[in-house]
Protein backbone atom coordinates (compact mmCIF):
# COMPACT_ATOMS: atom_id res chain seq x y z
CA UNK A 1 0.00 0.00 0.00
CA UNK A 2 1.23 3.11 -1.03
CA UNK A 3 1.67 5.89 1.68
CA UNK A 4 1.37 8.64 0.09
CA UNK A 5 -2.17 7.82 -1.23
CA UNK A 6 -3.00 7.25 2.10
CA UNK A 7 -2.01 10.66 3.16
CA UNK A 8 -4.04 12.20 0.00
CA UNK A 9 -7.40 10.86 1.70
CA UNK A 10 -7.11 11.49 5.17
CA UNK A 11 -5.73 15.13 4.44
CA UNK A 12 -8.88 15.58 2.36
CA UNK A 13 -10.77 14.87 5.33
CA UNK A 14 -9.29 16.40 8.38
CA UNK A 15 -10.93 19.09 10.17
CA UNK A 16 -8.42 21.89 12.04
CA UNK A 17 -10.70 21.95 14.99
CA UNK A 18 -8.98 23.47 17.97
CA UNK A 19 -10.05 22.49 21.03
CA UNK A 20 -9.04 23.71 24.51
CA UNK A 21 -6.86 20.50 26.82
CA UNK A 22 -9.02 20.15 30.44
CA UNK A 23 -6.16 21.03 32.17
CA UNK A 24 -3.27 22.99 30.08
CA UNK A 25 -2.61 26.13 30.13
CA UNK A 26 -3.34 27.18 26.33
CA UNK A 27 -0.81 29.25 25.23
CA UNK A 28 2.62 27.64 26.38
CA UNK A 29 4.40 24.67 26.51
CA UNK A 30 3.82 24.50 30.29
CA UNK A 31 2.24 21.66 31.65
CA UNK A 32 -1.23 20.82 33.07
CA UNK A 33 -1.76 21.39 36.88
CA UNK A 34 -1.31 18.55 39.23
CA UNK A 35 -3.29 15.48 39.63
CA UNK A 36 -3.82 13.66 42.64
CA UNK A 37 -0.42 13.31 44.62
CA UNK A 38 2.54 10.86 42.88
CA UNK A 39 1.52 7.53 42.74
CA UNK A 40 4.51 5.24 44.97
CA UNK A 41 3.20 1.74 43.79
CA UNK A 42 6.00 -0.45 41.92
CA UNK A 43 5.07 -1.50 38.75
CA UNK A 44 5.61 -5.46 38.13
CA UNK A 45 2.82 -6.34 35.89
CA UNK A 46 -0.35 -4.58 33.63
CA UNK A 47 -3.41 -4.78 35.80
CA UNK A 48 -6.40 -6.64 33.27
CA UNK A 49 -8.12 -4.02 31.37
CA UNK A 50 -10.70 -1.29 32.85
CA UNK A 51 -13.50 1.11 32.04
CA UNK A 52 -10.97 3.78 30.92
CA UNK A 53 -8.43 0.69 28.49
CA UNK A 54 -9.24 -0.75 25.16
CA UNK A 55 -10.68 -3.91 24.64
CA UNK A 56 -9.01 -6.60 23.02
CA UNK A 57 -7.87 -6.22 19.10
CA UNK A 58 -9.01 -8.56 16.73
CA UNK A 59 -5.95 -7.12 15.05
CA UNK A 60 -4.06 -9.29 16.58
CA UNK A 61 -5.06 -12.43 14.96
CA UNK A 62 -3.99 -11.09 12.02
CA UNK A 63 -0.36 -10.18 13.48
CA UNK A 64 0.24 -14.10 14.14
CA UNK A 65 1.37 -14.60 10.79
CA UNK A 66 3.93 -11.67 10.68
CA UNK A 67 7.56 -11.98 11.19
CA UNK A 68 8.53 -11.03 14.98
CA UNK A 69 10.77 -7.95 14.96
CA UNK A 70 13.90 -7.77 16.87
CA UNK A 71 14.71 -4.74 16.42
CA UNK A 72 11.85 -1.63 16.71
CA UNK A 73 12.28 1.99 16.59
CA UNK A 74 9.37 4.04 17.52
CA UNK A 75 9.65 7.69 16.88
CA UNK A 76 7.28 10.65 18.08
CA UNK A 77 7.14 14.08 16.47
CA UNK A 78 5.67 15.59 19.54
CA UNK A 79 2.77 18.12 18.43
CA UNK A 80 3.01 16.35 14.74
CA UNK A 81 0.43 15.50 12.29
CA UNK A 82 -0.47 15.85 9.28
CA UNK A 83 -0.26 19.74 8.64
CA UNK A 84 3.29 19.75 10.16
CA UNK A 85 4.97 16.85 7.70
CA UNK A 86 3.20 17.79 5.01
CA UNK A 87 4.54 21.25 5.20
CA UNK A 88 8.20 20.33 5.68
CA UNK A 89 7.52 18.34 2.56
CA UNK A 90 5.97 21.19 0.48
CA UNK A 91 8.95 23.53 1.65
CA UNK A 92 11.63 21.00 -0.32
CA UNK A 93 9.23 20.85 -2.80
CA UNK A 94 9.44 24.70 -3.34
CA UNK A 95 13.12 25.31 -2.72
CA UNK A 96 14.18 22.78 -5.01
CA UNK A 97 11.26 23.88 -7.79
CA UNK A 98 12.02 27.10 -10.15
CA UNK A 99 8.93 27.08 -11.31
CA UNK A 100 7.54 27.70 -8.03
CA UNK A 101 8.77 31.34 -7.81
CA UNK A 102 8.19 31.93 -11.32
CA UNK A 103 4.23 31.10 -11.10
CA UNK A 104 2.18 33.79 -11.15
CA UNK A 105 -0.34 34.40 -8.63
CA UNK A 106 -3.34 32.29 -9.04
CA UNK A 107 -6.18 34.65 -9.62
CA UNK A 108 -3.96 35.50 -12.55
CA UNK A 109 -5.66 33.52 -15.02
CA UNK A 110 -4.70 35.41 -17.97
CA UNK A 111 -1.30 35.18 -19.70
CA UNK A 112 0.50 33.05 -17.67
CA UNK A 113 3.63 31.72 -18.90
CA UNK A 114 3.23 28.08 -18.41
CA UNK A 115 5.31 27.25 -15.28
CA UNK A 116 3.90 23.82 -13.58
CA UNK A 117 4.91 23.34 -10.16
CA UNK A 118 6.65 20.47 -9.15
CA UNK A 119 5.10 19.21 -5.95
CA UNK A 120 6.33 18.26 -2.63
CA UNK A 121 9.28 16.62 -1.97
CA UNK A 122 8.48 13.53 0.51
CA UNK A 123 10.14 13.21 4.03
CA UNK A 124 11.49 9.79 3.88
CA UNK A 125 9.05 8.19 6.22
CA UNK A 126 6.42 9.50 3.70
CA UNK A 127 7.46 6.98 1.77
CA UNK A 128 6.93 3.57 4.32
CA UNK A 129 4.95 1.48 2.17
CA UNK A 130 2.47 1.27 5.02
CA UNK A 131 0.19 4.14 6.56
CA UNK A 132 -2.31 4.42 9.22
CA UNK A 133 -3.80 7.11 11.33
CA UNK A 134 -5.06 7.14 14.44
CA UNK A 135 -7.32 9.50 16.88
CA UNK A 136 -5.48 10.84 19.85
CA UNK A 137 -8.64 12.58 22.14
CA UNK A 138 -7.55 11.10 26.14
CA UNK A 139 -9.67 10.87 29.25
CA UNK A 140 -11.23 14.34 29.06
CA UNK A 141 -10.48 16.25 26.23
CA UNK A 142 -10.84 15.99 22.15
CA UNK A 143 -7.45 18.18 22.34
CA UNK A 144 -5.16 15.74 24.61
CA UNK A 145 -1.70 16.85 26.22
CA UNK A 146 1.62 14.53 25.54
CA UNK A 147 1.03 12.89 28.74
CA UNK A 148 -1.90 10.86 28.34
CA UNK A 149 -1.59 10.55 24.11
CA UNK A 150 2.22 9.07 24.94
CA UNK A 151 0.79 7.03 27.90
CA UNK A 152 -1.74 5.73 25.22
CA UNK A 153 0.89 4.89 22.75
CA UNK A 154 3.36 3.58 25.43
CA UNK A 155 0.65 1.47 27.44
CA UNK A 156 -2.56 1.11 26.12
CA UNK A 157 -4.49 2.87 28.32
CA UNK A 158 -6.29 6.20 28.57
CA UNK A 159 -5.63 8.40 31.21
CA UNK A 160 -6.79 12.44 31.63
CA UNK A 161 -4.47 14.87 30.95
CA UNK A 162 -1.57 15.25 32.87
CA UNK A 163 -0.94 11.98 33.92
CA UNK A 164 2.05 9.41 33.38
CA UNK A 165 0.71 5.67 32.91
CA UNK A 166 -1.59 5.70 35.64
CA UNK A 167 -5.29 5.51 35.85
CA UNK A 168 -7.65 8.55 35.95
CA UNK A 169 -7.59 8.21 40.21
CA UNK A 170 -4.08 8.17 39.66
CA UNK A 171 -3.79 5.03 42.00
CA UNK A 172 -3.25 2.19 39.43
CA UNK A 173 -0.09 2.09 37.44
CA UNK A 174 0.07 0.95 33.94
CA UNK A 175 3.44 -1.24 32.68
CA UNK A 176 4.75 0.28 29.41
CA UNK A 177 5.95 -1.03 26.63
CA UNK A 178 9.48 -0.59 27.11
CA UNK A 179 9.19 -2.16 30.43
CA UNK A 180 7.77 -5.26 29.24
CA UNK A 181 10.54 -5.76 26.69
CA UNK A 182 13.22 -4.68 29.22
CA UNK A 183 11.49 -7.59 31.65
CA UNK A 184 10.10 -10.12 29.48
CA UNK A 185 11.97 -10.53 26.35
CA UNK A 186 15.76 -9.07 28.04
CA UNK A 187 15.72 -6.17 25.47
CA UNK A 188 17.76 -3.31 26.03
CA UNK A 189 15.89 0.00 25.94
CA UNK A 190 17.00 3.31 24.68
CA UNK A 191 15.26 6.66 25.20
CA UNK A 192 15.99 9.49 23.28
CA UNK A 193 14.07 13.09 23.36
CA UNK A 194 15.32 16.65 21.94
CA UNK A 195 13.41 18.09 24.93
CA UNK A 196 14.14 17.37 28.65
CA UNK A 197 14.33 13.51 29.44
CA UNK A 198 12.08 13.47 31.75
CA UNK A 199 9.27 15.24 30.28
CA UNK A 200 6.18 14.09 29.48
CA UNK A 201 6.44 12.00 26.27
CA UNK A 202 10.12 10.20 27.49
CA UNK A 203 8.48 10.06 30.66
CA UNK A 204 5.72 7.82 29.16
CA UNK A 205 8.10 4.64 29.14
CA UNK A 206 9.46 4.38 31.97
CA UNK A 207 7.31 6.29 34.45
CA UNK A 208 4.06 6.22 36.65
CA UNK A 209 3.22 9.75 37.92
CA UNK A 210 -0.29 11.27 38.69
CA UNK A 211 1.29 14.56 37.49
CA UNK A 212 3.54 15.03 34.68
CA UNK A 213 5.23 18.08 37.11
CA UNK A 214 6.74 15.49 39.42
CA UNK A 215 9.77 16.10 37.65
CA UNK A 216 11.98 15.31 40.45
CA UNK A 217 9.68 11.76 41.00
CA UNK A 218 9.80 11.37 37.25
CA UNK A 219 13.89 11.52 37.22
CA UNK A 220 14.00 9.14 40.14
CA UNK A 221 12.18 6.60 38.47
CA UNK A 222 14.49 7.10 34.85
CA UNK A 223 17.08 5.96 37.08
CA UNK A 224 15.87 3.14 38.49
CA UNK A 225 14.10 1.52 35.12
CA UNK A 226 17.76 0.13 34.52
CA UNK A 227 17.39 1.11 31.18
CA UNK A 228 20.44 0.92 29.22
CA UNK A 229 20.35 4.47 27.03
CA UNK A 230 19.27 7.74 28.03
CA UNK A 231 20.36 10.57 25.38
CA UNK A 232 19.61 13.99 24.37
CA UNK A 233 18.01 17.42 26.60
CA UNK A 234 18.89 17.51 30.45
CA UNK A 235 16.51 16.69 33.50
CA UNK A 236 13.91 18.92 34.90
CA UNK A 237 14.35 20.17 38.63
CA UNK A 238 17.61 17.97 38.99
CA UNK A 239 17.68 18.63 42.83
CA UNK A 240 14.22 18.99 43.25
CA UNK A 241 11.23 21.69 43.31
CA UNK A 242 12.96 23.29 46.23
CA UNK A 243 16.45 22.25 45.08
CA UNK A 244 17.15 20.51 48.35
CA UNK A 245 17.26 16.40 47.17
CA UNK A 246 20.23 14.66 45.86
CA UNK A 247 20.82 15.29 42.33
CA UNK A 248 19.26 13.30 40.01
CA UNK A 249 22.19 12.82 37.89
CA UNK A 250 24.78 11.71 41.22
CA UNK A 251 21.74 9.48 41.70
CA UNK A 252 22.37 7.63 38.23
CA UNK A 253 26.07 7.75 38.99
CA UNK A 254 25.28 5.55 42.14
CA UNK A 255 23.07 3.55 40.21
CA UNK A 256 26.00 2.37 37.77
CA UNK A 257 25.08 4.78 34.87
CA UNK A 258 27.93 6.80 33.15
CA UNK A 259 26.52 10.52 32.81
CA UNK A 260 28.28 12.20 29.76
CA UNK A 261 27.87 16.37 29.59
CA UNK A 262 30.41 17.04 26.87
CA UNK A 263 29.97 15.66 23.38
CA UNK A 264 33.52 14.49 23.23
CA UNK A 265 32.58 12.39 26.16
CA UNK A 266 29.52 11.18 24.33
CA UNK A 267 31.19 10.21 21.38
CA UNK A 268 33.66 8.37 23.74
CA UNK A 269 30.70 5.76 24.97
CA UNK A 270 30.98 2.18 23.76
CA UNK A 271 28.34 -0.61 24.29
CA UNK A 272 30.79 -2.13 26.94
CA UNK A 273 29.57 1.50 29.04
CA UNK A 274 26.45 -0.91 29.79
CA UNK A 275 24.30 2.12 31.23
CA UNK A 276 24.72 5.68 30.28
CA UNK A 277 23.10 9.22 30.18
CA UNK A 278 24.44 11.43 27.54
CA UNK A 279 23.50 15.01 28.23
CA UNK A 280 23.50 17.59 25.09
CA UNK A 281 26.42 19.83 25.66
CA UNK A 282 24.72 22.82 24.01
CA UNK A 283 21.53 23.28 26.04
CA UNK A 284 19.01 25.99 24.89
CA UNK A 285 15.79 26.69 26.10
CA UNK A 286 14.76 25.33 29.25
CA UNK A 287 17.59 22.69 28.92
CA UNK A 288 16.22 21.21 25.66
CA UNK A 289 18.07 20.57 23.10
CA UNK A 290 19.00 23.67 20.20
CA UNK A 291 15.94 24.06 17.40
CA UNK A 292 17.51 22.66 14.31
CA UNK A 293 17.38 26.33 13.21
CA UNK A 294 19.67 27.38 15.51
CA UNK A 295 22.19 24.17 15.71
CA UNK A 296 25.88 25.15 14.94
CA UNK A 297 27.58 23.23 12.58
CA UNK A 298 29.79 20.41 14.26
CA UNK A 299 26.77 20.19 16.88
CA UNK A 300 25.05 17.20 17.35
CA UNK A 301 21.87 16.75 15.81
CA UNK A 302 18.69 13.96 16.89
CA UNK A 303 20.14 11.94 13.74
CA UNK A 304 23.47 11.51 16.22
CA UNK A 305 21.92 10.37 19.45
CA UNK A 306 19.91 7.96 17.18
CA UNK A 307 23.62 6.41 15.99
CA UNK A 308 25.20 6.36 19.27
CA UNK A 309 22.30 4.89 20.75
CA UNK A 310 22.16 2.13 18.03
CA UNK A 311 25.64 1.88 19.02
CA UNK A 312 25.21 1.23 22.90
CA UNK A 313 21.87 -0.74 22.41
CA UNK A 314 22.88 -3.38 19.60
CA UNK A 315 22.68 -7.22 20.18
CA UNK A 316 21.03 -10.44 18.78
CA UNK A 317 18.45 -10.11 21.54
CA UNK A 318 16.94 -7.04 20.83
CA UNK A 319 16.44 -3.57 21.48
CA UNK A 320 13.61 -0.72 21.69
CA UNK A 321 14.26 2.69 21.18
CA UNK A 322 11.99 5.48 21.92
CA UNK A 323 13.13 8.73 20.03
CA UNK A 324 11.00 12.28 20.30
CA UNK A 325 11.48 15.20 18.12
CA UNK A 326 9.91 17.59 20.90
CA UNK A 327 10.89 20.61 19.45
CA UNK A 328 8.25 20.14 17.03
CA UNK A 329 5.39 20.78 19.66
CA UNK A 330 7.14 23.56 21.32
CA UNK A 331 7.77 25.63 18.20
CA UNK A 332 3.99 24.86 17.26
CA UNK A 333 3.14 26.04 20.44
CA UNK A 334 4.90 29.61 19.87
CA UNK A 335 3.41 29.33 15.81
CA UNK A 336 6.71 29.82 15.01
CA UNK A 337 6.63 27.74 11.04
CA UNK A 338 10.18 28.02 9.99
CA UNK A 339 11.30 26.37 13.55
CA UNK A 340 8.59 23.90 13.42
CA UNK A 341 9.79 22.33 9.77
CA UNK A 342 13.57 22.34 10.06
CA UNK A 343 12.42 20.40 13.40
CA UNK A 344 10.32 18.19 11.24
CA UNK A 345 12.83 17.93 9.07
CA UNK A 346 15.45 17.08 11.54
CA UNK A 347 13.05 14.27 12.80
CA UNK A 348 13.48 12.65 9.35
CA UNK A 349 16.99 12.69 9.60
CA UNK A 350 17.24 10.87 12.75
CA UNK A 351 14.49 8.26 10.89
CA UNK A 352 16.74 8.12 8.17
CA UNK A 353 19.65 6.39 10.86
CA UNK A 354 16.86 3.83 11.47
CA UNK A 355 16.26 3.39 7.88
CA UNK A 356 20.11 2.77 6.85
CA UNK A 357 19.88 0.13 9.76
CA UNK A 358 16.95 -1.80 8.92
CA UNK A 359 18.95 -1.95 5.15
CA UNK A 360 21.29 -5.03 7.51
CA UNK A 361 18.36 -6.35 9.36
CA UNK A 362 15.83 -6.16 6.90
CA UNK A 363 13.62 -8.93 8.15
CA UNK A 364 14.20 -8.50 11.74
CA UNK A 365 13.68 -4.39 12.53
CA UNK A 366 10.25 -2.37 12.53
CA UNK A 367 10.30 1.64 12.06
CA UNK A 368 7.36 3.31 13.03
CA UNK A 369 6.87 6.95 13.08
CA UNK A 370 4.03 9.14 14.38
CA UNK A 371 2.68 11.55 16.49
CA UNK A 372 0.96 12.29 19.84
CA UNK A 373 -0.78 15.07 18.84
CA UNK A 374 -1.32 17.92 16.48
CA UNK A 375 0.06 21.06 18.26
CA UNK A 376 -1.36 25.01 17.29
CA UNK A 377 -3.49 24.52 14.58
CA UNK A 378 -1.12 24.94 11.60
CA UNK A 379 -2.56 25.07 8.01
CA UNK A 380 -0.99 25.16 4.61
CA UNK A 381 -3.19 27.96 3.58
CA UNK A 382 -3.57 31.79 4.73
CA UNK A 383 -6.72 34.21 4.10
CA UNK A 384 -4.33 36.89 2.85
CA UNK A 385 -2.64 34.45 0.38
CA UNK A 386 -5.84 33.38 -1.09
CA UNK A 387 -5.30 30.08 -2.91
CA UNK A 388 -1.48 30.34 -3.02
CA UNK A 389 1.56 29.56 -0.72
CA UNK A 390 5.11 31.36 -1.18
CA UNK A 391 6.78 28.42 1.38
CA UNK A 392 10.17 29.54 0.26
CA UNK A 393 9.71 32.43 2.57
CA UNK A 394 10.59 30.71 5.49
CA UNK A 395 14.11 30.02 4.40
CA UNK A 396 14.59 33.73 5.29
CA UNK A 397 14.40 33.24 8.85
CA UNK A 398 17.82 31.81 10.48
CA UNK A 399 17.00 31.74 14.57
CA UNK A 400 14.11 30.44 16.09
CA UNK A 401 11.47 32.53 18.63
CA UNK A 402 13.51 31.38 21.40
CA UNK A 403 17.02 32.59 20.10
CA UNK A 404 15.41 35.99 19.13
CA UNK A 405 13.71 36.01 22.36
CA UNK A 406 16.92 35.32 24.64
CA UNK A 407 19.87 37.24 22.40
CA UNK A 408 17.70 40.43 20.84
CA UNK A 409 14.47 40.97 22.49
CA UNK A 410 15.72 40.95 25.67
CA UNK A 411 18.76 43.32 24.89
CA UNK A 412 15.66 45.99 23.21
CA UNK A 413 14.40 46.61 26.51
CA UNK A 414 17.13 46.82 28.81
CA UNK A 415 19.06 49.36 25.99
CA UNK A 416 15.75 51.24 25.15
CA UNK A 417 16.25 50.46 21.39
CA UNK A 418 14.14 51.94 18.94
CA UNK A 419 11.62 50.11 16.76
CA UNK A 420 13.27 51.35 13.80
CA UNK A 421 16.59 49.75 14.37
CA UNK A 422 15.04 46.30 16.52
CA UNK A 423 13.45 45.72 12.83
CA UNK A 424 17.10 46.05 10.72
CA UNK A 425 17.48 43.02 13.09
CA UNK A 426 14.40 41.78 11.74
CA UNK A 427 15.24 42.00 8.13
CA UNK A 428 18.29 40.24 9.05
CA UNK A 429 16.86 37.17 10.97
CA UNK A 430 13.72 36.92 9.16
CA UNK A 431 13.49 38.66 5.97
CA UNK A 432 11.04 41.41 6.72
CA UNK A 433 11.66 44.32 5.41
CA UNK A 434 10.42 48.01 6.32
CA UNK A 435 10.63 49.35 2.21
CA UNK A 436 12.06 47.66 -0.54
CA UNK A 437 10.80 46.95 -4.05
CA UNK A 438 6.79 46.62 -4.73
CA UNK A 439 7.08 42.68 -6.06
CA UNK A 440 9.22 41.91 -2.83
CA UNK A 441 7.11 39.87 -1.26
CA UNK A 442 9.09 40.42 2.10
CA UNK A 443 8.30 43.92 2.43
CA UNK A 444 5.67 45.12 4.52
CA UNK A 445 2.33 46.26 4.56
CA UNK A 446 1.47 49.38 6.16
CA UNK A 447 -1.04 46.95 8.33
CA UNK A 448 1.93 44.83 8.73
CA UNK A 449 4.12 47.95 10.30
CA UNK A 450 1.27 49.10 12.32
CA UNK A 451 0.30 45.53 13.87
CA UNK A 452 4.74 45.06 14.61
CA UNK A 453 4.72 48.63 15.89
CA UNK A 454 1.92 47.87 18.41
CA UNK A 455 3.62 44.65 19.36
CA UNK A 456 6.53 45.86 20.05
CA UNK A 457 5.65 48.93 22.36
CA UNK A 458 3.86 46.19 24.46
CA UNK A 459 7.08 44.10 24.56
CA UNK A 460 8.84 46.82 25.66
CA UNK A 461 6.14 47.64 28.58
CA UNK A 462 5.85 46.68 32.32
CA UNK A 463 3.10 44.81 30.62
CA UNK A 464 3.00 41.10 31.46
CA UNK A 465 0.96 38.13 29.88
CA UNK A 466 -1.13 38.06 33.28
CA UNK A 467 -2.34 41.71 32.26
CA UNK A 468 -3.11 40.99 28.65
CA UNK A 469 -6.86 42.03 27.73
CA UNK A 470 -8.98 39.00 25.65
CA UNK A 471 -7.63 40.77 22.65
CA UNK A 472 -4.24 40.54 23.62
CA UNK A 473 -4.31 37.16 24.80
CA UNK A 474 -5.59 36.06 21.21
CA UNK A 475 -2.84 38.01 19.42
CA UNK A 476 0.04 36.74 21.53
CA UNK A 477 -0.57 33.85 23.75
CA UNK A 478 1.81 33.88 26.65
CA UNK A 479 4.76 34.64 24.07
CA UNK A 480 7.04 37.94 23.69
CA UNK A 481 4.70 39.75 21.42
CA UNK A 482 6.79 41.23 19.45
CA UNK A 483 8.35 38.06 18.35
CA UNK A 484 5.28 36.24 17.98
CA UNK A 485 4.55 39.06 15.96
CA UNK A 486 6.91 38.51 13.53
CA UNK A 487 6.76 34.97 12.87
CA UNK A 488 3.01 35.45 12.61
CA UNK A 489 3.84 37.95 9.77
CA UNK A 490 6.00 35.64 8.08
CA UNK A 491 3.75 32.94 8.13
CA UNK A 492 1.53 34.71 6.86
CA UNK A 493 3.64 36.14 3.75
CA UNK A 494 4.72 32.68 3.27
CA UNK A 495 0.33 31.28 3.20
CA UNK A 496 0.26 29.24 6.35
CA UNK A 497 -1.44 30.01 9.66
CA UNK A 498 -2.07 28.52 12.98
CA UNK A 499 -5.26 28.76 14.89
CA UNK A 500 -3.74 28.21 18.46
CA UNK A 501 -1.18 28.69 21.08
CA UNK A 502 -2.23 25.19 22.30
CA UNK A 503 -2.68 21.51 21.16
CA UNK A 504 -6.05 20.57 18.82
CA UNK A 505 -8.29 17.26 18.23
CA UNK A 506 -6.35 16.05 15.07
CA UNK A 507 -5.67 12.94 14.00
CA UNK A 508 -1.89 11.62 13.65
CA UNK A 509 -0.39 9.64 10.78
CA UNK A 510 1.48 6.18 11.74
CA UNK A 511 3.86 5.38 9.12
CA UNK A 512 5.39 1.69 9.64
CA UNK A 513 8.05 0.00 7.78
CA UNK A 514 9.84 -2.96 8.38
CA UNK A 515 8.63 -6.58 10.16
CA UNK A 516 5.29 -6.90 11.05
CA UNK A 517 4.55 -3.15 9.21
CA UNK A 518 1.28 -3.96 7.73
CA UNK A 519 -0.38 -4.32 11.18
CA UNK A 520 -0.58 -0.10 11.12
CA UNK A 521 -2.50 0.19 8.29
CA UNK A 522 -6.24 1.70 8.74
CA UNK A 523 -7.66 4.10 10.84
CA UNK A 524 -7.79 3.16 14.62
CA UNK A 525 -7.38 4.66 18.20
CA UNK A 526 -3.95 5.50 19.56
CA UNK A 527 -3.90 2.99 22.00
CA UNK A 528 -3.90 0.31 19.53
CA UNK A 529 -0.27 1.10 18.49
CA UNK A 530 0.52 -0.46 21.90
CA UNK A 531 -1.91 -3.58 21.07
CA UNK A 532 -0.23 -4.10 17.51
CA UNK A 533 3.14 -3.44 18.95
CA UNK A 534 2.76 -5.47 21.86
CA UNK A 535 0.97 -8.56 19.75
CA UNK A 536 4.31 -8.41 17.50
CA UNK A 537 6.84 -8.30 19.80
CA UNK A 538 5.21 -10.90 22.25
CA UNK A 539 4.48 -9.31 25.14
CA UNK A 540 1.87 -9.83 27.64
Amino acid sequence: MNAKKIISGILGAALALSMAACSAAPATTEEPAAQPAQTQQTVTETPKQEAAAPEAQPAAQQEETAKAPKYVFLFIGDGMSYPQFQAASDYLGALADSDYVQALPSNSYDGRAGAVLDGPEALNFMNFDVAGSAVTYDSCSFAPDSASTATSIATGYKTYSGMINVDITGSTPYETIAEKLHSQKGWKVGIISSVNLNHATPAAFYAHQASRNNYYEIGEELVKSGFEYFAGGGLKKVTGPDKDKTSLYDLATEAGYKVTYTQADAEAVTAADEKVILIDEHLADSDAMDYELDRQEGEWALADYVKKGIEVLNNDTGFFMMCEGGKIDWACHANDAGTTVTDTLALADAVQVAIDFAKEHADETLILVTGDHETGGLTIGFAGTDYDTYLDSLANQTISYAQFDEQYVAAYKENGTSFEDAMKDVEKLFGLKLSGEETDRLVLTDYEVQRLRTAYELAMSDTTSDDYTQEQYVLYGTYNPFSVTVTHILNNKSGVDFTSYSHTGLPVAVFADGAGADAFTGYYDNTEIYQKMASLVGVQ
